[in-house]
């Protein structure tokens, strides 16, 4: 339901966008001139950049990344698994029937061995028992990706403060997604912990990646095509596809030589 709410406000965007005055259109044109908007699916970039420095300049440095690190260094390993654990065997059952939805019976037969193992012998998922029976974990598949399989364009990209970047297919995709028990039967407060122990998790693994986007000329295109273009790769099941190359227009040598290194 939370992000129903985001995809709501995206919506308003667009209307409002839609019912500008001539003369806010013309400040608009002006102000968009100078970020060289030319990402198909960001037809929203100048909002999207503001965002994005709200994200990146003030919430990320202050609070995100602070917090994160805190919950990683004095939350016990033990604790932290557990929970990743926990919230990781709550979307088996959506990957589970999202595989089937992209033909994939391997990976749907992986995610209900691993959904069914954790939940009876692993306290419902808090200890990653299927693992330990040679039940490995696998990308987590959301309907957004089974709706690329099917070559269902990205739509609009948006930058929301706090939430991040999300495109109108793959908000689409989580909503449907929360249609599957047991992501169903979480309340608001409870969907709003798992994001944010989750996000918590993700930005402390970011760290040593930093670089990649403070060593980049324009961090906000960099970030905004590696994220559009992990959705094609998970669309496609983690095979290549033919994407456009990554834009080196804003992307200095030094940066270059370190993704070649990765």
């Amino acid at each position: 339901m939370w992000k129903q709410l985001i995809l709501a406000v995206g919506v308003l965007v667009l209307l409002s966008g839609c019912a500008q005055s001539p003369e806010e259109s013309q400040a608009d044109a002006e102000t968009n001139a100078e970020f060289d908007i030319s990402h198909p699916n960001d037809p929203f970039e100048g909002f999207n950049r503001a965002m994005w420095t709200v994200n990146y300049d003030y919430l990320d440095p202050y609070i995100a990344k602070p917090v994160s690190l805190a919950y990683v260094d004095y939350v016990p390993s033990w604790t932290r698994t557990g929970i990743s654990n926990f919230l990781s065997n709550l979307e088996e059952p959506a990957s589970m029937v999202n595989s089937i939805v992209m033909l994939d019976g391997d990976a749907a037969l992986t995610h209900f061995n691993r959904f069914w193992l954790n939940t009876v012998f692993g306290i419902g998922g808090l200890i990653d028992i299927a693992s330990a029976a040679n039940v490995p974990k696998i990308s987590d598949r959301q309907f957004g990706d089974a709706m690329g399989y099917y070559d269902i364009g990205q739509g609009p990209y948006f930058m929301f403060p706090v939430y991040g970047p999300i495109t109108l297919r793959e908000g689409a995709g989580d909503m449907v997604d929360g249609l599957y028990p047991p992501l169903s039967l979480l309340t608001l407060p409870q969907s709003i912990l798992k994001w944010m122990f989750e996000g918590m998790e993700d930005r402390a693994a970011l760290v040593q990646q930093e670089s990649l986007l403070t060593n980049s000329p324009d961090p906000y295109a960099f970030a905004r095509d590696a994220y559009l273009q992990n959705k094609e790769f998970k669309a496609r099941g983690g095979k290549a596809a033919d994407l456009p190359e990554l834009d080196e227009s804003y992307l200095d040598d030094d940066l270059l030589d370190e993704i070649d290194d990765y």
